[in-house]
């Protein structure tokens, strides 16, 4: 028995954080969710496997228009004609109240009922798969609490969408545990919603010891979401446990660059470090054109040509990521979080410096010297572009969490620039 398990397809969801970027690989990010469903077709097919699991979220939301529909039926058609069942479920995504269109689906697809938890069996496989589709986007009910007893003498299947226990970045949707799960002894839980693949509960010999899986999405859709993405392959053999086997099927992917500056650094060696590191990520990325964040953080020399020309030092790391990725690196961002070798803390001056000294760290230590710095800059708010208030970029002044960890990476940046101009000023 051979079957595919994955989830969080999202048929032609946009891919977020490029847009804003000349030269960013337009068609690649139009149509990657597309393309990743038509890879795992062709696995399904490639892999000659008895069925197909889809745990949810096949669409993002209701379609724009039918052609979403009209390519998810074309790719069915394909499992279709190799003989390939695909059994689905919906979820907060694509809930039955969020879906207004709708096209019959074709004869091969079975889609579980969301009044309540359904069994269907495959006797001509040798399986019982159990699911239940979301009824609506908020399911905070415990459904797999009444799923059904598992089938004797039959492959076990459970089809759930679900945030388990919890799940950071994922709304807590139909909770439950995986003791809740065990204790109906099924064979494999097939897990949708949580985008990160994760072996919950690793295949053990015996009855209650089944794999509980979340196989991810199928591609990754913002910077959040990195690394390889697709599905599971999963073979069972009479008397063994079910065995895995991850298979990647996105066609563009997300990578984060994390880089350390020492002390000594200076900007061409801090470029020289991003290079060396960002062809490993291109080696690893089997071929995938990427998207890449760069953070820089340390304390290093260059830290203060990169606080005073930002804009400069992000091209230049666009130059370099566009010679050293072989025309197949897009920066999503490039974030200087460095630091000065010159801390003003450990500067002795009684002086302006000391003066100085005090003044940071009122602001750092006061939230009423705060309120008054950002009652400040109220006007100023006013007047940015859009761009800036809104969306995954915006400035975070709405959560004062957020505002106050941003006003000190500002007094981070700036510090150290008045403390060399002050310096600078003292020996002329």
């Amino acid at each position: 028995m051979r079957f595919l398990h994955a989830a969080d397809i999202h048929l032609d969801s946009p891919l977020r954080g490029l847009s804003r970027y000349e030269g960013a690989p337009e068609e690649e990010i139009r149509q990657a969710t597309r393309k990743a469903l038509q890879n795992l077709v062709g696995l399904a097919i490639d892999e000659r496997v008895d069925l197909v699991l889809i745990a949810g979220d096949l669409y993002d939301g209701d379609w724009q228009d039918h052609n979403t529909g009209l390519f998810f039926g074309a790719q069915m058609a394909r499992l279709n004609d190799a003989g390939i069942p695909v059994l689905m479920i919906r979820g907060n995504h694509d809930a039955a109240s969020k879906m207004s269109k709708s096209l019959r689906l074709p004869k091969n697809v079975t889609l579980f009922e969301h009044a309540r938890p359904e069994t269907v069996r495959l006797d001509e496989l040798g399986v019982a798969i159990h699911g239940q589709s979301f009824a609506k986007q908020a399911v905070t009910e415990n459904i797999a609490a009444k799923y059904p007893a598992a089938v004797p003498g039959l492959l076990n299947i459970g089809l759930l969408h679900t945030s388990l226990t919890g799940a950071e970045g994922h709304e807590n949707y139909a909770p439950c545990s995986t003791d809740d799960l065990l204790r109906l002894e099924y064979d494999y839980w097939a897990l949708g919603h949580v985008h990160e693949r994760r072996v919950v509960n690793e295949a053990g010999v015996g009855i209650g010891q089944p794999p509980i899986v979340f196989s991810g999405n199928i591609q990754g859709r913002h910077i959040r979401e990195t690394g390889p993405r697709g599905c599971y392959l999963v073979d069972v053999e009479p008397g063994q446990p079910p065995t895995l086997e991850f298979r990647p099927l996105d066609v563009f992917r997300w990578e984060f660059c994390s880089l350390t500056a020492a002390e000594e650094d200076s900007t061409d060696d801090v470029l020289a470090v991003f290079e060396e590191r960002l062809g490993e990520i291109v080696d690893e990325a089997d071929g995938l054109p990427l998207a890449v964040s760069v953070e820089v953080s340390g304390r290093c020399v260059a830290h203060a040509e990169f606080a005073a020309h930002p804009q400069q030092w992000l091209q230049e790391f666009r130059n370099a990521a566009t010679q050293s990725g072989h025309g197949r690196v897009w920066l999503e961002k490039v974030r200087f979080r460095t630091q000065s070798p010159l801390a003003l803390s450990e500067l002795a001056d009684d002086g302006p410096l000391e003066e100085l000294r005090g003044l940071v760290s009122e602001v750092r230590d006061s939230s009423e010297q705060r309120a008054q710095l950002l009652a400040s800059l109220e006007p100023l708010l006013k007047k940015l572009p859009a761009e800036l208030t809104r969306g995954d970029d915006a400035l975070p002044f709405s959560n004062p969490d957020t505002t106050v960890d941003w006003l000190n990476e500002v007094l981070d940046s700036v510090e150290p620039l008045l403390v060399e101009h002050l310096r600078g000023e003292g020996r002329s």
